[in-house]
């Protein structure tokens, strides 16, 4: 089931799986790096099914990637996040999908949170970068 907003979808549980593949070519597109997918699905009491980290080189490419990630899903899946935040700083930008949250960083800044230590129990996937 999709709910409906304005001729635009949120992400259900039905397609969610969908929504990988369009992040990651959202996040290649603008040459983000250091992809990595967090998979929480066996975890109970996750915040969230999954997370998808990346890196973009200074504020203005932390900005530009999350934009590309953004602009991608409404295209192609007429998808817009829940919400989103970050853009003030844009050290860290993260983008609500409901069961995916999507995390751009500055290198700094994501080795300072370490996200994918702290879920060291989880699924974790690294996506090779395409250069």
């Amino acid at each position: 089931m999709h709910v409906l907003y304005d001729n635009y979808q949120f992400m259900t549980e039905k397609n969610i799986d969908d929504l990988l593949p369009m992040i990651i070519e959202g996040i290649q597109d603008r040459k983000g790096r250091n992809i990595t997918v967090v998979d929480f699905s066996d975890i109970e009491g996750a915040a969230a099914s999954r997370f998808v980290i990346c890196e973009g080189t200074s504020t203005q490419h932390v900005a530009a990637v999350a934009d590309s990630i953004r602009e991608y899903l409404l295209e192609h899946a007429r998808v817009k996040p829940y919400n989103y935040d970050g853009y003030t700083n844009s050290q860290w930008i993260v983008i609500d999908y409901d069961d995916t949250m999507v995390h751009v960083f500055l290198p700094e800044t994501r080795r300072l949170y370490d996200l994918e230590s702290l879920w060291s129990d989880a699924k974790i996937t690294e996506i090779p970068d395409l250069d």
